[in-house]
């Protein structure tokens, strides 16, 4: 089979106006950037206010394993199939970082015959989103050091500033450095942190804002640090708010692009699963929804990290509920959450992950049906969606499906979209459209005025399966300080490993009888939630022994190659 690279390059690629006309944009609701990208203006929400919302289908996963399990291409291609099978439907994905496609998990565009294209756009710069809010972030960052070093007339404590400096490439080199030396000219010396682009607050906000107004009286919000007595300190305090959302302005819009199909699809905002919610922007799901008949939007990671985020912060701040979840899973992954394999990414697979093992297969089998189980609580149809590989077998998707049935998910179906596009996820498209004729209320983990440390636990016990939450002293004292500042009505966000439902990634599965350790909480005043720091979460990656960067060069046609 050709590589992703090779057949988004095969593809023919419409323009982007002809995108939009077949949506039902109109010609000033659209800024094309380049031929087959374009910018969407909000404003077509006002034309649109009184037009009905098509289905909203929730794409997740059963806990990932560094080999991903082909979430973005269920996505995708869920969206090909729907448009294959008669019906108008928009994909709504978030942009990839720079960081992983040169690391370990390359491209974000989904795979195989069921991509975005053009996919090197996607992954390399697409619009200068990305770029944008490193700019802005940066900015504010120069200016905490600026203010401190002509005087520090807000008594900004040096030791209690909580705004790093952001880059969009896995660096561990970054992770802890000193900032300030060389000379008194050269600012004060102090210890600090590099984090990647997509951790950084302002893309979360990025995601959650509503318009333009909105993105500004979030970016005023955000807490940059404290004083020596202990005040917040905002970035409208340091008058660097207006420039940061200057710097922002061209973000807010959606990037609308196509898949393989030339059917539409959102690219927008893309925050981390960890610190951060996971999920696309609001905005381009609202305009997709008033567009089309089915809008498939992802959540990143497990049903347990993006999708419990996706209900409780985004679904709490948009308004909108989702008619249907798709939860994709593959038999090598089950097979992994047995505990019986390692996983590690650049080294061949171990030979059990990819011959039939049915026994290791039932061992990994309570991680799907504990997600299956937290998706319907939500209150969520949810259709099993097995991502189909060519070493798997009959006798293994049986009993997937045997399983997922008695986990009372709404439907299992395999897919074979990877391959064959679209056609091999119309019976997918089928059993979600029936799906999203269920009735279905949505539910949100805890109600919204619990104090913090209810809705930690909450989250702990019913989603993740601890016995119990262990909060540090700094953990307690944070949480007794947000209350204090009257902000226990915000949603939480669970920063904790992605690899398991536990703390800790070792514990494969469905892991029991473990306590989940909470070490710190912190304020996202701008995003607009508390986050709970459990165990060891770095948001500054490192690139593996043999980076994917190595295998991306250009041709002498100016064809970027090796890119997946």
């Amino acid at each position: 089979m050709l590589s992703d690279i090779e057949i988004a390059h095969a593809a023919t690629v419409r323009p982007a106006r002809d995108i939009a006309d077949e949506l039902g944009l109109l010609p000033d609701e659209v800024e094309p950037n380049g031929r087959h990208k374009a910018k969407v203006t909000l404003r077509c929400l006002d034309r649109l206010a009184d037009a009905p919302n098509g289905r909203y289908v929730l794409v997740t996963a059963i806990t990932p394993t560094p080999l991903g399990e082909g979430k973005t291409l269920t996505t995708v291609g869920l969206g090909q199939a729907f448009r294959a099978a008669g019906h108008s439907a928009v994909a709504c994905i978030r942009q990839p970082s720079l960081g992983p496609v040169f690391g370990i998990k390359g491209g974000a565009a989904g795979g195989g015959y069921a991509q975005v294209v053009p996919m090197e756009d996607i992954n390399l710069h697409l619009t200068g989103d990305v770029h944008a809010i490193t700019a802005a972030h940066n900015l504010c960052a120069a200016f905490i050091d600026n203010h401190i070093y002509h005087g520090n007339a807000l008594g900004i404590d040096p030791h209690a500033i909580s705004w790093p400096r952001v880059l969009d490439i896995s660096d561990r080199a970054l992770r802890n450095v000193v900032i300030g030396l060389g000379g008194r000219t050269d600012g004060n010396p102090r210890e600090s942190h590099f984090e990647i682009t997509v951790a950084s607050e302002l893309m979360a906000i990025l995601a959650l804002a509503e318009d333009i107004g909105d993105l500004r009286a979030r970016i005023g919000r955000i807490i940059i640090g404290r004083t020596f007595e202990g005040a917040p300190v905002t970035t409208e305090d340091l008058k660097v708010a207006g420039s940061m959302t200057v710097l922002m302005k061209e973000t807010i819009k959606p990037n609308l692009m196509q898949n393989l199909d030339g059917g539409a699809a959102f690219v927008h905002a893309g925050p981390f699963a960890n610190i951060a919610h996971g999920n696309s922007s609001i905005v381009a799901d609202r305009i997709a929804l008033k567009l089309a008949d089915y809008v498939v939007t992802e959540a990143g990671f497990g049903a347990d990290m993006g999708a419990e985020k996706f209900v409780n912060i985004k679904c709490r701040a948009s308004g909108l509920k989702p008619d249907a979840a798709v939860l994709v899973c593959t038999v090598r992954a089950l097979k992994a959450h047995s505990g019986r394999f390692e996983v590690k990414p650049g080294r061949d697979l171990d030979p059990g992950l990819i011959t039939e093992d049915l026994d290791a297969l039932a061992a990994g089998m309570p991680n799907l049906v504990k997600q299956v189980e937290n998706v319907r609580a939500f209150g969520i149809p949810v259709v099993v969606a097995i991502n189909a590989f060519p070493t798997d077998t009959l006798a293994e998707h049986a009993l997937i499906e045997e399983a997922a049935r008695q986990a009372h998910a709404f439907d299992v179906v395999t897919h074979t979209m990877h391959a064959e596009g679209a056609r091999g996820g119309l019976a997918l498209a089928e059993a979600v459209g029936r799906a999203c004729e269920e009735p279905s209320v949505l539910a949100f983990s805890y109600p919204a005025d619990a104090p913090l440390s209810e809705k930690i636990a909450a989250i702990a016990t019913r989603i993740y399966g601890a016995s119990g939450v262990d909060f540090s002293f700094e953990a307690s004292r944070a949480i007794q300080a947000i209350s204090d500042a009257g902000l226990c009505s915000i949603p939480v966000c669970m920063a904790k490993t992605h690899l398991s439902l536990s703390h800790d990634p070792k514990l494969k599965g469905a892991p029991v009888g473990w306590r989940l350790p909470v070490r710190d909480v912190r304020v996202s005043a701008g995003a607009g939630f508390a986050y709970a720091l459990c165990g060891d979460i770095t948001t500054m990656p490192g690139l593996p022994r043999t980076p994917a960067g190595e295998h991306i060069d250009i041709d002498e046609n100016g064809h970027v190659v090796g890119l997946s």
